[in-house]
């Protein structure tokens, strides 16, 4: 083909191009390309290219955390934060790490990677309200892949600040908000968290609701401000400065403390409280591990068997049960389409009451949610018991759930199951409420202090239920599934095992609730297995001390 023709085509085609490109955009053909832009120059033609996708690579990784360490060490914030997935949280956290935690330089060292998680060490400088001091810590940040970009960043969160930084937290430095506290037990003894390191967030949670009350002096510290409506305390990091502290008394019973302490320590998780039943006063209260979470106080278990005192005043005071009569204790009973058993499937044949309460008969339990309104039970736990009332201890807790339930849920209840909740603090007080009839709320700095109100149930225990109620828990001591633990025990005393079954766990969680003369308590092991071998001993142990 000769050259001339050949251009003649290609000039053909381009005009082609050019007119449909032209009708396609709602202009005319003659118009021609707007704003000087060529019609050949490809301009809005789609990039090719591929967002890069998978893990990032070791090198990536290492790049990627230099640099973000680099930038947040040089006090380049935008820049630091241009290399997360959150630019906008980034920027505030960082931004804060200089402003209101008053850091005036740090030096951010990268440690070995493992995998995608890179250690660092922050070695900064404090400076707030003339003084200065030096802080040390270690913390981790992640790298991960940006899903549109394709290009590694950090992944942001928190905690890359400072490991117990949660969201909405913030840190601070400056003249600390509660002043410190010297926590004294009931006979004036200090409470330290080194002597008792159980105790270390109550002992924070109290300097935040009673540092100004104690009468202390605020110092300058660095601290974690927890997030609005959190339950967890305030955390100190560093003192720049003490202040002067203020005594608070409280009920603990420092001798009783450490027994509490050193009796959980034998298990890996293990939970117990105790209680001055006359008063409500707290005496003890102790978790394995010692840090962390504060399961006496505020956890939620289902309680198991040791929920057979609430449901035995219950179905007492409605004239379905009691002491001496007649009561069956079949293997198997069904209600709601549940079938439900006794522990190895045994059964009490022409059994009393008394007999299925000390060898904790399910079936003698369940075989009664007919008779029961869907609310008696939540009605009596309440009423009765305080259980679910706004209890008012001085510290955050978690105050016992027996919400009404109908059908199978409504007989998983009534033997410590189904919705039912609870924790060591809930069942020391239905002990407690046992031994003397009367709900009295626990609490742990007197209420004299700062005018709070207590919680108080509706109503005391009728006296015949009480006094039945008292011989179940007696004989179930004596003769029962507690009589192991509680073996040699003198006084007036009563007691009450659980085992309750938790969906993809081993072993149940072992529970026993128990009392002797003024001293109530309760305990639980977590996949512990039979409360009686578990978190038996750890209760009798207090109950002996006490």
């Amino acid at each position: 083909m000769r050259s001339g023709a050949r251009a003649a085509i290609v000039g053909a085609v381009f005009a082609a191009m050019v007119g449909v490109a032209g009708c396609g955009s709602g202009q005319d053909d003659s118009s021609g390309p707007k704003d000087g832009a060529s019609a050949g120059s490809g301009d809005d033609k789609p990039s090719l290219k591929k967002v890069k996708t998978g893990p990032p690579s070791a090198a990536e990784v290492k790049t990627t955390a230099h640099a973000f360490l680099a930038a947040w060490s040089a006090g380049e914030t935008a820049k630091a934060a241009a290399l997360t997935d959150d630019s906008g949280a980034a920027t505030t956290a960082l931004s804060g790490y200089r402003t209101k935690a008053k850091v005036a330089k740090v030096t951010l060292d990268a440690g070995q990677a493992s995998g995608a998680k890179v250690p660092f060490s922050v070695s900064a400088q404090l400076s707030s309200g003339g003084e200065s001091v030096p802080w040390t810590y270690e913390s981790s940040l992640t790298v991960t892949r940006d899903t549109k970009t394709g290009k590694p960043v950090v992944a942001w969160k928190p905690s890359v600040v400072h490991p117990d930084l949660a969201e909405g937290d913030t840190l601070k430095t400056g003249a600390s908000e509660a002043p410190p506290i010297k926590a004294v037990d009931r006979d004036g003894k200090e409470l330290t968290a080194s002597e008792h390191p159980t105790l270390k967030t109550v002992l924070a949670a109290l300097r935040e609701r009673y540092g100004k009350k104690a009468g202390g002096e605020a110092g300058v510290e660095t601290w974690i401000q927890r997030a609005k409506g959190s339950k967890t305390p305030d955390k100190t990091l560093k003192v720049l400065s003490k202040g002067t502290p203020g005594t608070l008394r409280t009920t603990i019973d420092a001798s009783l403390q450490r027994t509490a302490e050193q009796q959980v320590s034998k298990r890996t998780k293990a939970s117990v409280v105790a209680v001055k039943p006359s008063t409500g006063e707290i005496l003890a209260l102790a978790n394995s591990p010692a840090s962390g979470f504060n399961t006496a106080f505020q956890g939620s278990y289902a309680p198991g068997s040791t929920m057979k005192i609430i449901t035995s005043t219950t179905l007492m005071d409605k004239g379905l049960a009691a002491y001496g009569k007649p009561h069956p204790c079949p293997k198997y009973f069904s209600y709601g389409g549940w079938k439900f058993q006794n522990d190895k499937k045994f059964e009490i044949k022409n059994g009393t009451f008394e007999q299925s309460f000390a060898r904790s008969c399910n079936t003698a339990f369940i075989s009664q949610a007919g008779k029961l309104k869907d609310d008696d039970l939540s009605k009596e736990a309440r009423d009765v018991f305080g259980i679910g009332l706004n209890w008012q201890t001085g510290v955050p807790t978690f105050d016992g759930a027996v919400p009404v339930q109908s059908a199978a849920s409504k007989a998983a209840s009534l033997i410590g199951q189904g919705g039912v909740r609870m924790n060591p603090l809930n069942m020391a007080s239905v002990a407690a409420t046992a031994t003397t009839g009367t709900f009295r709320q626990p609490y742990l700095v007197s209420p004299s202090l700062d005018g709070r109100t207590l919680a108080k149930a509706s109503r005391t225990m009728k006296s015949s239920t009480h006094d039945q109620l008292k011989k179940l828990m007696k004989l179930t001591a004596t003769s029962g599934t507690a009589a192991e633990a509680m073996a040699g025990m003198s006084g007036d005393f009563g007691a009450k095992t659980g085992s309750a079954e938790v969906d993809n766990q081993e072993k149940p969680n072992g529970w026993f609730s128990a009392y002797r003369d003024d001293v109530a308590a309760a305990g639980v092991v977590p996949e512990g297995g039979h409360g009686g071998d578990t978190a038996g001993p750890i209760v009798a142990a207090l109950l002996r001390a006490g």
